[in-house]
């Protein structure tokens, strides 16, 4: 015979306060997409000279705005299915180490003249950046290998 264990916590109750809580963070993660895509467009028509710093702010601001969208999907992701998908956060380390890519590179090649120190850093960073980004790469190409309801090449198919 066997005992049964009860929480302290009701389930249902934690269960709801939980699902309150990814309501209000989706809301949240959405207003500050929002305000920071409003943001994005004052800065571009007000950023001078609009080439080239204008042009390279605007895709900095848009692949921030991206992460966060994505980011709203993991949580819809984890409000709908209840777990955390691997693949969004994957996803999201690659836009994040893509955008550090593209800035570190335009400050490179429109930065004045920098100290040699700066330059070896930055290059540094461009190399470790891009470690990441294939490492990430490899790391969806292995989660959709190891899930074969998903990512299995016969198994894409429609029948």
């Amino acid at each position: 015979m066997t005992k049964s264990h009860k929480s302290v916590v009701p389930t249902k109750w934690a269960e709801g306060v939980e699902d309150v809580f990814h309501i209000a963070l989706g809301v949240f993660l959405l207003g500050i997409a929002i305000a920071a895509f409003i943001f994005s467009v004052v800065r571009i028509f007000t950023t001078s000279p609009f080439f080239p710093d204008g042009m390279i702010q605007a895709i900095n601001d848009i692949l921030f705005i991206i992460i966060i969208l994505e980011i709203i999907r993991t949580v819809i992701a984890r409000y709908t299915d209840g777990v955390f998908q691997l693949q969004n956060f994957l996803i999201i380390g690659i836009i994040a180490a893509v955008r550090h890519i593209l800035t570190v590179g335009a400050s490179m090649t429109l930065g004045a003249e920098k100290p040699q120190e700066s330059f070896d850093r930055a290059v540094i960073e461009l190399g470790i950046s891009s470690a990441i980004v294939v490492a990430l790469v490899f790391a969806i190409f292995l989660s959709k290998a190891s899930d074969p309801a998903r990512g299995a090449p016969g198994n894409s198919r429609s029948k």
